[in-house]
């Protein structure tokens, strides 16, 4: 199965040259790492960067310029700083291309849940709304199972949501899926070394699979 860094790889092969791409907090932030050289890719971060690079290397950090989930990170030649309110007004004006998110939980109807957890404390709901409810093409990156080892794939989220009907793809540390738009998760690829009757083990909502399915390449 795949490690963080590895779906981090995965989901960098789904950005296409020319996009606009905002980088949800956890995983999506290594996504940066690992874009080709050769792309014209531009990063957005919501509190106010377009142009974001990768992570900085140990020594090089500078603490005034941050992500969304205040990570040290590097700015690209020709990056842009602006206020909230103007990068908010990028997102809800849809001129971002493609959000890559994490998520605590996504129903088979597209469904998020990515943002609290009843009864523990968290900081602010972020930007996690505003991007479910203004990108048109929005990629999950999660781990399959919680910690206990249940899916995190549901038939429906059980935890509060962040958006509706709006998670279009999801990798995971065991598989590639579309999510359709009539419901359910198509398996498009495994990770090296998982069988499909791994992921069937691993997913509670319902899971379609239509013919070979091959193992992906990263």
């Amino acid at each position: 199965m795949l490690d963080k860094t590895g779906i981090a790889k995965r989901i960098a092969k789904e950005i296409k040259d020319g996009y606009y791409v905002n980088l949800g907090i956890g995983i999506p932030t290594l996504v940066a790492n690992y874009i080709p050289d050769t792309m014209d890719v531009v990063l957005q971060s919501e509190n106010g960067l377009l142009g974001m690079g990768p992570f900085p290397y140990e020594g090089e950090e500078d603490p005034d310029v941050i992500n969304a989930g205040k990570q040290t990170i590097t700015m690209l030649p020709g990056s842009a700083v602006f206020d909230s309110a103007m990068s908010f007004g990028m997102i809800r004006s849809k001129k971002v291309n493609l959000t890559i998110l994490g998520a605590m939980e996504v129903s088979e109807n597209g469904d998020i849940a990515n943002w609290k957890i009843p009864g523990k404390m968290v900081k602010g709901m972020g930007g996690a709304m505003d991007l479910v409810a203004s990108a048109e093409n929005i990629i999950v990156a999660m781990q399959h199972v919680n910690k206990a080892g249940e899916s995190k794939l549901l038939p429906q989220c059980t935890l509060p949501l962040t958006g509706i009907h709006c998670v279009k793809k999801i990798v995971t540390e065991l598989a590639v899926l579309d999510v359709l738009p009539e419901g359910g998760f198509k398996l498009l690829e495994r990770a090296p070394g998982i069988s499909v009757e791994e992921i069937k083990a691993a997913t509670a909502g319902k899971l379609i699979i239509d013919g070979e399915v091959p193992e992906m390449v990263i």
